[in-house]
């Protein structure tokens, strides 16, 4: 026995040597010494440090920031439409003993998370509604169009609406309060993406067909607007130019009846006999034209001068 002791002693050197008391903590990480599964000490951050061989055990936690994703939700807004919501968030262990108590790891923490998270934007979209959540507060309708958005009859002026970014503010708010007692911090919680249900989708897309026509309308509007001032311009300022040329015309055909008028008073001042003969022979080509007939009497001063052609 006396010769078994020292060997026995000499083993659990060898294995004390080779279980190493040493251990180091890397940048970016903290650790806890835990003695048959309880914390003892403080949070060890990085270096060098000590510990008991086969008692005591190191856990080691981030002190970077981590990721959390939620599975997709499919969630009633505040005007009765189904969307899938996917949300993300970010958070680090904030303490790390108290995190080590309550949690234990970050699966556990995962799974706090999933419950304070999936309660509050549970809470956040069914109180809102779905233009809130898919738009930013900066949001301006196109062009000059008035938007207008009704709930169960009532109309909500746009200013009553907040968006996207102050209701997940007050979402991290509401989750935050949750967190601290697990040795969390939660630092940020985004909407990663929305998908609507079929049906939502469709109106959507509706309501978005509307909005663009409503643009068109407006702009096919404004541009018949101004086809009819250039057109009333057009047309003012043809009217002007036939009624100057309408006068110019008139004047001349006034100029050209009052020399022809001239000339025939000088043709009839110089043979009256002669004008009076060409003027006749002018109303029988008016009178009869081609193959007419003209039915006279012998005494008629129409029949004057083919009598003396006889």
């Amino acid at each position: 026995m006396k010769r078994i002791l020292p060997l026995i002693i000499v083993a659990l050197l060898v294995l004390g040597v080779m279980q190493n008391p040493l251990f180091v903590v890397n940048e970016g990480e903290q650790a806890l010494v835990t003695e048959f599964g309880k914390p003892v000490g403080g949070v060890l951050g990085p270096g060098l440090h000590v510990r008991v061989p086969f008692i005591q055990t190191v856990r080691r936690f981030e002190t970077r920031i981590l990721k959390w994703d939620g599975d997709p939700n499919q969630i009633p807004t505040k005007d009765k439409r189904y969307i899938f919501l996917d949300t993300t968030a970010r958070w680090r262990i904030a303490d790390p003993l108290l995190f080590f108590k309550t949690v234990a790891s970050e699966r556990g923490a995962h799974g706090r998370l999933d419950d304070i998270i999936d309660s509050v934007v549970r809470d956040a979209v069914s109180g809102h509604l779905l233009v809130e959540l898919v738009r930013g507060s900066d949001y301006q309708p196109p062009g000059n169009a008035v938007e207008e958005i009704q709930l169960e009859g009532v109309i909500i002026a746009p200013e009553q609406l907040v968006g996207r970014e102050e209701i997940l503010a007050g979402l991290l708010e509401k989750a935050r309060a949750s967190t601290p007692e697990y040795g969390i911090e939660l630092i940020d919680v985004q909407f990663k993406r929305i998908n609507y249900v079929e049906q939502v989708r469709q109106r959507v897309y509706e309501r978005m067909i509307s909005e663009r026509k409503k643009v068109a309308a407006q702009f096919r509007s404004e541009g018949e607007g101004e086809k009819a001032d250039i057109l009333g311009q057009m047309d003012k300022e043809l009217k002007g130019i036939t009624s100057k040329a309408y006068r110019k015309a008139v004047e001349i055909r006034g100029k050209a009846d009052a020399e022809a008028a001239s000339i025939y008073a000088a043709a009839y001042g110089s043979d009256r006999e002669f004008y009076a003969f060409l003027r006749t022979l002018e109303s029988y080509r008016k009178a009869v034209g081609n193959n007419g007939k003209l039915v006279l009497s012998t005494d008629s001063d129409f029949y004057r001068y083919l009598k003396k052609m006889k």
